[in-house]
């Protein structure tokens, strides 16, 4: 019943096309959304960031890094937890325009899951396997989406985000390979049957947003620019009654923040269950770095 009022409620910044495209294809881009003092601020800080990485020799609780990272040659992986790392990403986060975005798709109560910032280097940069979201992350319930926010222009040649439409319909994959092992990917005999000629790769000039469900399909290839960087900042939210079932992987203040509204009183359940990933809160095993070069 909440989420019929919230439909019927005027919305922030989407149009009904766009919220059906969401609706049927499980994701939407668009262009140029964030604009103004808000993209300079986080390109701005992102690039601060760079450079605070270059002294930065091995993977921590901030930086991931990619091999060969070095201080003349910085190559990161991710910026971890953004939102905890600088007021702007915070802000922005909280408050920023892609707030109206989750409101308007997720109803009038929104929750912050989490947040970072994914590198995708030049000169084959960061291949990232088909996957979908929610294994990452199980909630009672899939009104979850993540809104990527791309900081720099980003073409065909720079391994743009390709989602499968309609996929976010269809069944949960299992991220666990052959063997039992946690692999943070599809396995290869599930990737078979999908139709992979169908998959949208979401371009875009700096500021334009994508946002995806949390149950939809989909990767990138290599970033194969020769200089450079595909920097994009992704946030992740939920309808506040749609409650995590593990503890979040990367503990931050603002895990579970309501951005929008209020908590909810009841949860809600989906009946169709999702397979947990590893229980391992002191590891980064969920990280889809880690996990889908782990074996």
């Amino acid at each position: 019943m909440q989420n019929i009022v919230a439909d019927k409620r005027s919305k922030k910044v989407l149009n009904e096309d766009q919220i059906k495209s969401y609706r049927e294809k499980g994701f939407i881009s668009l262009k140029a959304f964030v604009k103004d003092d808000w993209l300079t601020d986080l390109q701005n800080i992102t690039n601060e960031m760079v450079l605070e990485s270059r002294n930065v020799k091995k993977t921590n609780n901030k930086f991931v890094l990619e091999a060969g990272h070095t201080f003349n040659n910085p190559r990161l992986l991710r910026l971890n937890m953004p939102q905890d790392q600088h007021e702007i990403y915070r802000n922005f986060a909280m408050e920023g325009p892609i707030v109206d975005v989750a409101e308007d798709l997720l109803g009038q109560d929104v929750k912050f899951h989490h947040g970072k910032l994914n590198f995708k280097w030049s000169g084959g940069g960061s291949e990232i396997k088909w996957h979908q979201d929610i294994p990452f992350w199980p909630h009672t319930a899939y009104n979850v989406l993540t809104i990527g926010v791309a900081l720099e222009n980003i073409n065909n040649e720079m391994g743009p985000m390709g989602v499968l439409p309609g996929s976010h319909k269809g069944p949960i994959y299992d991220h666990y390979d052959m063997q039992g092992n946690w692999c943070g990917h599809i396995n290869d005999d599930d990737v078979n049957k999908l139709d992979l000629d169908s998959i949208q790769y979401l371009k875009g000039p700096a500021g334009t947003i994508t946002v995806h469900h949390c149950r939809a399909v989909h990767g990138s290839l290599p970033n194969n620019h020769p200089t450079l960087a595909r920097p994009f900042l992704l946030f992740a939210y939920s309808s506040s009654n749609c409650l995590p079932l593990m503890s979040y992987n990367q503990p931050s203040k603002y895990n579970g923040f309501i951005v929008r509204g209020k908590n909810a009183l009841y949860p809600l359940f989906d009946g169709e269950p999702c397979k947990l990933p590893p229980v391992n809160s002191k590891s980064s095993i969920r990280s889809i770095f880690q996990s889908q070069r782990e074996k």
